[in-house]
């Protein structure tokens, strides 16, 4: 099994035996989810912004317009830090110090660069396929100005972690005598009723895409 080295960089110094850095648990959780935190440093300003993602092997892959300065700045090849994180529930303890939050969250960092226009279809279909398993063949594709105006980016995972609470609250031991309830109050992403387009010109019957998103958070 493929583990990441742990440095300086990755390590994770609160609670370290919550911490993984095997692939597939890392995967896993990048897998769950499909928007991500990215965070980078530009003349000494930290910046954090939310996108889109897709993964295959250990790449992530990025996309946005060609004129954004996000796009341009990332993909300059200056050093990247991706975030995603999955929350599982609200742990409440005795105290309040003690309380916390089940989760599973992944930390990857890496430099992105800029996939090449014969490649953008491709790593255009991961994204989309990652957020909605199916849909790439059910809609139409890009054309060449749609292409044109969006940059897609890979991110190679160089180093990463993975870090996971779960379980109930733990309290001091002299605050298990307490009339306070503790516990856990789980948390999951649900999908609603799906919302059809009010201008669609036909009646059409639900797609597998969608489908599988309602049977995934469901």
């Amino acid at each position: 099994m493929k583990k990441f080295t742990i440095t300086s960089r990755n390590k994770v110094n609160r609670v370290p035996k919550r911490a993984n850095y095997d692939a597939k648990t890392l995967y896993a959780i990048l897998d769950n989810m499909f928007v991500c935190h990215v965070a980078f440093i530009l003349d000494k300003q930290p910046f954090i912004i939310p996108m889109a993602y897709g993964r295959r092997g250990n790449k992530i892959y990025l996309h946005g317009a060609t004129s954004s300065r996000l796009m341009k700045i990332l993909k300059s090849g200056i050093p990247v830090c991706i975030c995603v994180t999955l929350l599982d529930g609200v742990v409440l303890a005795r105290s309040s110090f003690h309380s916390s939050m089940n989760y599973r969250s992944a930390v990857v960092f890496g430099t992105a660069s800029l996939v090449e226009e014969k490649k953008k279809n491709a790593a255009l279909k991961i994204i989309t396929e990652h957020i909605a398993e199916g849909r790439w063949n059910e809609a139409r594709k890009p054309n060449f100005k749609e292409l044109k105006a969006t940059s897609v980016l890979e991110v190679m995972i160089d180093q990463a972690s993975s870090k996971i609470r779960t379980g109930p609250p733990l309290d001091e031991p002299e605050d298990y005598d307490l009339p306070i309830w503790a516990g856990v109050v789980p948390l999951n992403l649900l999908a609603g009723k799906t919302e059809t387009d009010p201008l669609l010109k036909m009646k059409l019957r639900i797609p597998e895409s969608v489908k599988r998103i309602r049977k995934e958070f469901s």
